[in-house]
């Protein structure tokens, strides 16, 4: 049984985290394989969103605790390097990636879960980085991401006393972007995926960019990214389309071209 379960339903990619029995505590062949999946998805213009959930009670456990204290440093260090490689072709990605978060999304999976584009999760769900309770610093990003979505004091908080977030409250906090029931969890991120899918493909793909550019850049420079991008958006068959549509006032049929 591998350890991801790979799904295509039209333009939809679903990556499903396939080891229920250890809560979907990472692996290496799961990482390498979402990664793999992720960049072929890249060049797959078929392929317009991709949704990133967990199988059995939860999204994932994150690092698998029953294996801690038996790696070697070169060990860990070459496990990360394969953690960050697919944070980075998540980053990469010019797609829109949703994760369906329910049960628990522990450590460097609280961290996957923020590489995406959009969470979406149930209202039991808990997201708790438990690093220091192990005695280590949080990985897979999470030092990055934590601190651009609720500043360095909170961030500092939330990763020496890991203590668990419910759902409500990383709503509040600015981690998530919906909350439903547990029932209602797949049909709403299939609802989102499919909106998303409809869209301007390229567009997107340059904004999400940008966005994740824009942590790092200057106003001037993003002021002059959104200048050259838009050069080339207005060349595209869907800005075309989007224009034709609303002369015509009816709902614009992207191609993602």
């Amino acid at each position: 049984m591998s350890d991801l379960v790979v799904e295509k339903q039209g333009t939809i990619l679903s990556l499903t985290l396939n080891r229920p029995e250890r809560l979907n505590a990472f692996s290496e062949e799961m990482i390498e394989k979402l990664t793999a999946e992720i960049k072929q998805a890249q060049s797959d213009e078929s392929i317009k969103v991709v949704i990133l959930n967990g199988a059995g009670r939860s999204f994932s456990a994150g690092g698998d605790v029953k294996t801690m204290g038996q790696a070697s440093g070169p060990d860990v260090y070459e496990h990360i390097g394969r953690l960050n490689e697919c944070i980075l072709a998540m980053q990469n990605l010019e797609k829109p990636i949703i994760s369906a978060v329910h049960g628990f999304a522990a450590g460097a999976a609280f961290n996957l879960a923020l590489a995406s584009d959009f969470i979406i999760a149930a209202e039991e769900s808990r997201f708790v980085l438990s690093f220091s309770q192990v005695g280590l610093i949080s990985d897979g990003g999470g030092l990055y991401f934590l601190t651009k979505v609720v500043g360095p004091h909170r961030a500092k908080e939330l990763l020496f006393l890991g203590e668990p977030m419910d759902a409500d409250t990383a709503y509040k906090a600015g981690f998530l972007n919906r909350v439903v029931s547990l029932n209602q969890l797949k049909d709403e991120v299939t609802s989102f995926a499919s909106r998303l899918s409809q869209g301007p493909t390229k567009a997107y793909g340059k904004m999400k960019k940008i966005v994740n550019d824009s942590f790092h850049l200057t106003l001037e420079q993003v002021l002059e990214q959104e200048r050259l991008t838009q050069v080339l958006m207005v060349e595209t068959r869907d800005h075309q389309e989007g224009i034709s549509a609303f002369k015509e006032k009816r709902k614009p049929l992207f191609q993602g071209k």
